[in-house]
């Protein structure tokens, strides 16, 4: 009975929708994929035993690669998102446009960094890999900084809206209100999420000085506020 209570709990229903998304895995394995690169960082600085510095450098290692693999391919759906976007009469020119370039930034790492895999892995090593691994960083970072900037511009055109509907002080525009807060909230999550990522590009191409406690922490940030979108989603 403890059993069946246990295997039929809404609970596992949940968990299990949840890890059959390609995304629901690929956030689990973010998560701790970053958080092994924290403890790296903090062991190695809090003097802990080079075996316990190991351990967690080689789980970054090993879960960056198992991501890695199940990207490749990957590209495709950011370039055909990106002829979408390009082709969409409904979305704001503003918006339209750091779509495309989001995408097109995303399709191009995602692209430069399938091609450094067998050098990664140890399949294949070539003299290029570093290089293509760079500019698979600075394709990712321009895609990041279209989704802060159309985040920003989202967010300064919503406080307009949501100062003339709360204006009004009709019922119905209280509901839409309610609404624009709600997507609001998401677009401020996003904003943080897209912030917290530009720390690891940033850092690996030497724009910023930023050590591996704060990237793998900000990492792991914007890896949970991923994974709890999707969590949400298969509920």
């Amino acid at each position: 009975m403890v059993v069946d209570a246990l295997i039929y709990h809404p609970l596992v229903s949940h968990y299990n929708k949840f890890v059959a998304t390609t995304v629901g895995r690929d956030k689990t394995l973010r998560t701790i994929q970053y958080f092994s690169r924290f403890l790296a960082w903090y062991t190695y600085r809090t003097n802990h035993p080079q075996a316990t510095v190991a351990l967690f450098d080689n789980l970054k290692k090993n879960f960056s690669n198992v991501r890695k693999c199940l990207r490749l391919g990957k590209f495709v759906e950011h370039f055909k998102a990106a002829a979408v976007a390009s082709d969409s009469k409904s979305l704001d020119p503003v918006l339209k446009y750091l779509a495309v370039g989001r995408q097109l930034g995303y399709a191009f790492y995602l692209s430069f960094d399938a091609l450094t895999y067998v050098d990664q892995v140890g399949i294949r090593k070539f003299e290029g890999a570093a290089r293509l691994q760079k500019e698979a960083y600075r394709a990712w970072l321009a895609g990041l900084l279209c989704n802060v900037a159309a985040g920003v511009y989202t967010l300064y055109k919503m406080q307009g809206e949501m100062k003339r509907q709360g204006e009004s002080g009709d019922a119905e525009k209280h509901v839409e209100v309610k609404r624009l807060e709600r997507e609001r909230t998401a677009t401020q999550l996003q904003l943080v999420s897209d912030l917290c990522d530009a720390t690891v590009p940033s850092s690996a191409l030497g724009y910023a000085n930023f050590d591996d406690g704060i990237v793998g922490l900000a990492g792991t940030t914007s890896s949970l506020i991923g994974l709890t979108a999707q969590w949400a989603k298969t509920a």
